[in-house]
């Protein structure tokens, strides 16, 4: 027994400092970074929108400022290979695009925030617009940074501690602008986003450049020499390869096809969750009460027990259970509008939709993960996503166009049946792949 008590006080304080060492830290603060922009540019957004009597067709469509996280792909290689001007020779590639990116955020969240939503709704769009791309921008540095200064044995961590910042982020331009908006004004709530830029700020000032730089530079002298044929090596390595050895498996259309489909219904929902607590008469403070802090440790229970999930069932059975569940859960929706402004009926709807969301994104990042192969992870998982994403802001855009013609209900229900054609095309892919058990590594499906 006191071998066993000593063998788990070794290993909890093992753990503890392993997420405590500096470059995890470091690694935990740049989420908080990553995450913060996320709900500024719309979530938050369509909440100050529809407050200000904004018609929920023009919100729906706001859904279309976050093309930029799904189109990152193209400008990533840029951001990969060249230094910023001046801030990249003062303080290397990583550190230089970061800084560039992270001022770029803050002045541009300000902007927003001083625009109207009525009076100069193309201004609002266009800052909406210029967040979500110095966002995106930001996120590809993040992730190159984590992962080249992270050794092998810390990467675990170091995705842990990101997601862990990351949702702090979320929280913090969820919950936390909508209470400053409610006692101070949404300029002085944007304002005091933008100031919270200065955690990735100052981190990055603190933090060194990764050693990979001086290895790229040197990479660069050497190319110089032959500069076409560089340039045609990396085409091939970095953007051809990637594609073609995805697109020349089994069934890879049909892949593509689930991974845009299978979070529609939930993408759906998200686009007017806030307008549709303002038309009920929900305060600002009572829908970060309850649906941005409550929401959370939701959404974190669910994530927990997704994983579980896939460990136990498999991979493409707990992503049929998951994605039924999360599809059924945009009817509770309906109960709410029947019930009004009643806080222990969206406690009970945002506590469901919620839950069973994050089983759905753990069992699907887990797929995700899946169809990577390891000679290609990092861009694999990015285009992946970037497709995945692609569903979230464009086929969702018509969102406000649906509710303002057949009204809130039908809007649950179409939200509904917007998600059984991505589960129809996760039975067909069961047929082709019969489920088994996630080992890690490239699967088919």
């Amino acid at each position: 027994m006191a071998e066993t008590l000593s063998g788990a006080w070794d290993w909890l304080v093992e753990t503890a400092a392993l997420y405590l060492k500096r470059r995890v830290l470091v690694v935990l603060l740049l989420g908080f970074s990553s995450g913060l922009p996320l709900l500024l540019s719309f979530s938050t957004l369509s909440a100050w929108m529809r407050e200000s009597g904004v018609d929920l067709t023009t919100i729906g469509l706001f859904a279309l400022v976050g093309t930029p996280y799904t189109l990152k792909f193209i400008w990533a290689p840029v951001m990969d290979s060249l230094k910023v001007p001046i801030l990249g020779h003062l303080f290397g590639r990583r550190r230089g695009w970061l800084i560039f990116t992270q001022l770029c955020l803050m002045l541009s969240i300000i902007l927003l925030g001083g625009t109207d939503p009525l009076a100069s709704p193309a201004l609002m769009a266009t800052m909406a617009v210029a967040v979500t791309f110095f966002s995106a921008s930001q996120d590809i540095v993040v992730d190159a940074y984590r992962i080249e200064t992270l050794p092998e044995e810390e990467q675990g961590a170091g995705a842990a501690a990101y997601t862990f910042g990351y949702r702090i982020g979320v929280l913090a331009a969820g919950a936390g602008a909508l209470f400053l908006a409610d006692a101070v004004g949404w300029f002085i709530a944007y304002l005091a986003m933008a100031g919270l830029m200065l955690v990735g700020l100052i981190t990055v000032l603190a933090s060194p450049e990764p050693k990979s730089g001086a290895e790229d530079e040197a990479a660069e002298r050497r190319e110089a020499k032959s500069a076409p044929d560089a340039i045609l090596n990396w085409t091939k390595r970095a953007v051809v390869a990637p594609f073609s050895e995805f697109l020349l498996r089994r069934g890879a259309l049909l892949i593509l096809a689930f991974i845009l489909f299978y979070k529609l219904g939930d993408a759906f929902l998200g686009t007017l969750t806030n307008p549709f607590y303002i038309d009920l008469g929900f305060t600002k403070t009572e829908i970060a009460q309850v649906t941005k802090v409550f929401g959370l440790i939701a959404l974190l229970a669910g994530l927990f027990a997704g994983g579980a999930l896939v460990k136990h069932m498999g991979l493409l059975k707990a992503l049929l259970v998951c994605g039924v569940l999360q599809a059924l859960s945009n009817l509770v929706f309906i109960g709410q509008a029947v019930a009004g402004h009643d806080l222990w009926i969206l406690t009970v709807t945002i506590g469901v939709e919620n839950f069973t969301g994050g089983m759905g994104t753990a069992a699907f990042v887990a797929y995700l993960s899946s169809l990577t192969n390891i000679a290609f992870t990092a861009t694999q998982f990015a285009l992946l996503s970037s497709f995945m994403a692609f569903g979230r802001t464009i086929l969702s855009s018509g969102g406000g166009w649906v509710t303002d013609h057949i009204g809130w209900i039908g809007f649950f229900l179409a939200s509904t049946a917007i998600a059984v054609p991505g589960l129809i095309l996760l039975l067909v892919l069961m047929r082709m792949f019969p489920p088994e058990p996630v080992s890690g590594g490239k699967q088919a499906g």
